[in-house]
């Protein structure tokens, strides 16, 4: 390892992200008010995630999407449950800012693979889950390079690319080509790939995985969690 990932990312990431949730603290105040109205209950979203080592940690976010219910106590559609208020955390992504305190905690860096669903890393090949010898980030070489419009393969090579070239000055430009991505809102809404599926059932669409293995993983998935 380069002294900068080994000593300097982490220590840059936590000085960072502690002086960016003291600036923003109100901020993320009034949008926590906010979206206690709007989805009617608690505004924050908390999800397992395969961190550093695949070890599971609780990814933070503000809530896009109501828990709205059938009278069957059904979730309803997601296009149904995301509200006006949702649609506009996600396309200004607002809606990541209470990561900050993963990164303060070291589950997560500002730069790395963006984390997946532990139902996505278990279809991963040996390969891809290489991804996660480093922290995940809360933006990366693949969100740079297209985010929501490139496939499952394609945002795997990028994540592979990134690990075998850490440096400063390449997690700068990462972040200097986030904030534009972010001021632009490019790369928010799906544009014809099925990249916002999970990796499992673009598996399965493209018969690369028979209907055993997937329901096989989805098991191996779920006692993970149960085990994190």
């Amino acid at each position: 390892m380069k002294i900068y990932e080994k000593f300097l990312k982490r220590f840059i990431d936590f000085c960072l992200s502690f002086i960016g949730f003291i600036i923003l603290f109100p901020l993320l105040l009034i949008l926590s008010i906010i979206g206690a109205i709007a989805m009617k209950g608690n505004p924050f979203f908390c999800q397992s995630r395969p961190g550093k080592n695949e070890k599971v940690f609780k990814l933070i976010k503000f809530r896009t999407m109501s828990n709205a219910k059938d009278r069957n106590g059904n979730l309803l559609p997601d296009e149904v449950r995301l509200n006006s208020y949702g649609r506009f955390l996600r396309s200004t992504s607002l809606d990541e800012l209470p990561s900050l305190i993963n990164i303060v905690c070291g589950d997560l860096a500002i730069v790395g693979p963006r984390p997946q669903l532990v139902r996505d890393m278990v279809f991963m090949t040996p390969v891809q889950r290489k991804r996660h010898s480093v922290r995940p980030g809360l933006t990366g070489l693949a969100q740079v390079n297209g985010r929501n419009n490139i496939t499952w393969e394609q945002k795997f090579e990028y994540d592979l690319c990134y690990i075998e070239k850490i440096s400063f000055f390449e997690d700068l430009r990462i972040i200097l080509k986030t904030f534009e991505k972010v001021v632009k809102r490019a790369d928010i809404v799906r544009e014809g790939t099925v990249s916002d599926m999970d990796f499992g059932d673009w598996l399965l669409l493209k018969n690369e995985v028979t209907k055993e293995e997937y329901d096989r993983k989805q098991e191996e998935a779920r006692e993970i969690l149960r085990k994190g």
